[in-house]
């Protein structure tokens, strides 16, 4: 446990930003999963693709994931498409 007062709130926001990410990370592997799925199903894909694309473009934005991870997964859900 930290003793210096920066620290424990640098500990704080660290706790937060963590959380933020976590949710946004759970959305993008959600929409991944959803376009996976519909495409197993045999539905149309297009506008679930689409969404996931943007959701992960967005990851990338706020500096969540990195962008060769990001181009990774989309060309991945295109391969499999």
């Amino acid at each position: 446990m930290a003793n210096i007062k920066s620290q424990i709130k640098r500990n704080r926001q660290n706790e937060v930003r963590r959380l933020r990410n976590k949710s946004v990370r759970s959305e993008v592997k959600t929409a991944m999963k959803k376009v996976l799925a519909a495409a197993e199903a045999g539905e149309p894909t297009d506008d679930l693709y689409r969404l996931a694309q943007k959701k992960i473009d967005k990851a990338v934005a706020k500096g969540i994931i990195k962008p060769n991870t990001a181009a990774r997964q989309k060309s991945r859900l295109a391969a499999k498409l």
